[in-house]
C-alpha cells in the first residue's frame, strides 16, 4: 500500500468519544445524587447510600469518562501526528471492550460493598488485574505507533500522552499489590502509615498523570488546532514536561499532613508542591498565549472557549494546590469542603472542560460533518457548564474556610466554641449550592448528549480516514 492510500483508524477513537459522553452523564448524575444526599439525607437508603455510591462517582468521573476521553484523544493525536496508522487495530479494540468491561464491573462491585477501601483505587483484586492486562496492551498500541511514525519528531503531546500512561501503569501495579483471600476479597501488602503513603503516593499522582499529564497532552493538540496558532513555545513546553513529570511524584504527602506519617517525609512532600507551581503555571501560560493573534476568535467558537477556559481553571487549581500543601494552610483545609472545591475545580474546571472541546472537536470528523449538528448548543453548554462549576467550588471554598474555622474556634477557657454538628448545620446551605452547580453541569453534559446524537444522525461513521500527503499539513 503506497503513503496515499495509508488510512487511519477511526472507529476505536469513535467509540471511545461517543462513550465518553454516556459515562460523563452517568458518573455526573451519580455525583449529583450524593450532593443531594447531603442535602436530603432521607435519600440515603439502603446500600445506595452516600458511602456506597461516592467511590462509584469518583470512579465513573475518572475512569470512565476522563479514561475514555484519554484513550479517544490519545488514539486520535498519535496517529495524526505520527502520520501512520495505529499500531495495532485488535489490540486498540481490544482495549476499548476491555475498558468498559471495567467500568461495568466497577459499577456493579462498588454499590455492593466490594472494595480495596483505597480512593480512586478501590476496585479488588480480579478488577486491578484486567485492568493491568488492559493497560499494557495500551502501551503497546500508542508507543507501537510511535516506533512506526512517518515522521523523525515526536510532537510533545505524545509525550505527556507517553508519560501518562507508564506513571499509571507503575502506580497501579505498586499500589494495588495485595493478598487476596477470596474472589471479592484481598488485603494489602502494605500495612499501617506504610500503606497509607503508598495509597497517596499513587492517590496524588492519579491526579498528576491520570487527571494532569495525559489531559495536558490534549491541550498540546487540540489548542493550536482549533485556535489555527503553533504552540506559543515548544521550548516552554518541553521544559514543562520534564520539569512536571519529576516533580509531581514526591508531592503525595502533602495528603498527611497532621497524621502518623514523618514530619520530615511531609516536609518534603510540601517543598515540591510548590515547586510544581512553576511547571503547572509554565504549561497554562503556554496554552493561553497560544491564542496570540487569534483572540478574536474566543467570541464565537465556543469550542475555543470550553479550551480556553479549562486552561484557566487548570491555572487557578495548580496555584491552590500548592498552597493547601503549606503546613499552615492545611492545618485549616485539611478534611474540610475546601478540599472537595479545590478537587473540582481541577475536575470539572480543567478535566472536563478540556475534555468536552476535545471531543467537541472530534465527533464532526469522526462522523463526516463540517461541525455539530447545533454549534448555538455548544455555546449553551459552555454557559451552563461554567456557570455550574463556579456556583460549586465557590460554595466549596465558603463551606470548607468556615468548616476550618469552626473546628479550631475556642472559648477562654479552652473548650471548643461550637460542636460539630453546629459545622454541619451551617454548611447546609452551601451543600444546597453545589447540589445546583452539580445539576447545572449535568444538564451541560445532556445537551452535549443531544447534540451528538443529532450529529450521528445526519452524518456517516468514519472507520478508516486517508492519510494525505503532504502529511506535515495535515496533521
Amino acid at each position: 500500500m503506497s503513503e496515499t492510500q495509508s488510512t487511519y483508524n477511526y472507529k476505536v477513537v469513535r467509540q471511545f468519544a461517543v462513550m465518553t459522553v454516556i459515562w460523563g452523564i452517568v458518573g455526573m448524575l451519580v455525583g449529583v445524587i450524593i450532593a443531594a444526599q447531603m442535602v436530603w439525607p432521607e435519600l440515603n437508603m439502603g446500600w445506595l447510600h452516600f458511602g456506597r455510591l461516592r467511590p462509584l462517582h469518583t470512579n465513573a468521573v475518572i475512569f470512565a469518562f476522563g479514561g475514555c476521553a484519554l484513550f479517544a484523544t490519545s488514539y486520535y493525536v498519535v496517529q495524526r501526528t505520527c502520520h501512520t496508522r495505529i499500531f495495532s487495530d485488535g489490540l486498540a479494540a481490544f482495549t476499548f471492550w476491555g475498558w468498559q468491561l471495567v467500568i461495568v464491573l466497577a459499577a456493579i462491585t462498588l454499590p455492593l460493598g466490594i472494595t480495596q477501601g483505597k480512593e480512586y483505587a478501590e476496585l479488588e483484586w480480579p478488577i486491578d488485574i484486567l485492568i493491568t492486562v488492559v493497560w499494557v496492551a495500551y502501551a503497546i498500541v500508542f508507543f507501537g505507533t510511535i516506533a512506526k511514525r512517518k515522521v523523525t519528531h515526536i510532537y510533545v503531546a505524545n509525550w505527556f500522552y507517553g508519560g501518562y500512561i507508564l506513571a499509571v501503569a507503575l502506580l497501579h501495579v505498586v499500589n494495588s499489590a495485595a493478598i487476596p483471600v477470596s474472589l471479592t476479597k484481598s488485603y494489602s501488602a502494605y500495612a499501617g502509615v506504610q500503606d497509607a503513603m503508598v495509597q497517596w503516593w499513587y492517590g496524588h499522582n492519579a491526579v498528576g498523570f491520570f487527571l494532569t499529564a495525559g489531559f495536558l497532552g490534549m491541550m498540546y493538540y487540540f489548542v493550536p488546532k482549533q485556535a489555527g496558532r503553533p504552540v506559543y513555545s515548544y521550548r516552554l513546553s518541553v521544559v514543562h514536561f520534564w520539569a512536571l513529570i519529576f516533580t509531581y511524584m514526591w508531592a503525595g504527602p502533602h495528603h498527611l499532613h497532621y497524621t502518623a506519617l514523618p514530619d520530615w517525609t511531609q516536609s518534603v512532600g510540601m517543598l515540591f508542591s510548590l515547586i510544581l507551581l512553576a511547571p503547572s503555571w509554565g504549561g497554562m501560560i503556554n496554552g493561553v498565549m497560544t491564542l496570540s493573534g487569534a483572540w478574536h476568535k474566543l467570541r464565537d467558537d465556543p469550542i475555543l472557549k470550553f479550551l480556553i477556559t479549562s486552561l484557566s481553571f487548570y491555572g487557578m487549581s495548580t496555584f491552590e494546590g500548592p498552597m493547601m500543601a503549606i503546613k499552615t494552610v492545611n492545618a485549616l483545609s485539611h478534611y474540610t469542603d475546601w478540599t472537595i472545591g479545590h478537587v473540582h475545580s481541577g475536575a470539572l474546571g480543567w478535566v472536563a472542560m478540556i475534555s468536552i472541546g476535545s471531543i467537541y472537536y472530534l465527533l464532526p470528523r469522526l462522523f463526516a460533518k463540517p461541525e455539530m449538528f447545533s454549534v448555538k448548543l455548544i455555546t449553551v453548554h459552555f454557559w451552563v457548564a461554567t456557570i455550574g462549576v463556579v456556583l460549586y467550588i465557590a460554595s466549596m471554598w465558603i463551606a470548607g474556610v468556615m468548616q476550618g474555622l469552626m473546628w479550631r474556634a475556642v472559648n477562654a477557657d479552652g473548650t471548643l466554641t461550637y460542636s460539630f454538628v453546629e459545622s454541619v448545620k451551617a454548611s447546609y446551605p452551601f451543600w444546597a449550592i453545589r447540589f445546583l452547580g452539580g445539576c447545572l453541569f449535568l444538564s451541560g453534559m445532556l445537551i452535549m448528549a443531544y447534540n451528538m446524537v443529532k450529529t450521528i444522525a445526519g452524518g456517516r461513521a468514519v472507520d478508516d480516514a486517508l492519510v494525505l500527503q503532504p502529511a506535515a499539513n495535515h496533521a
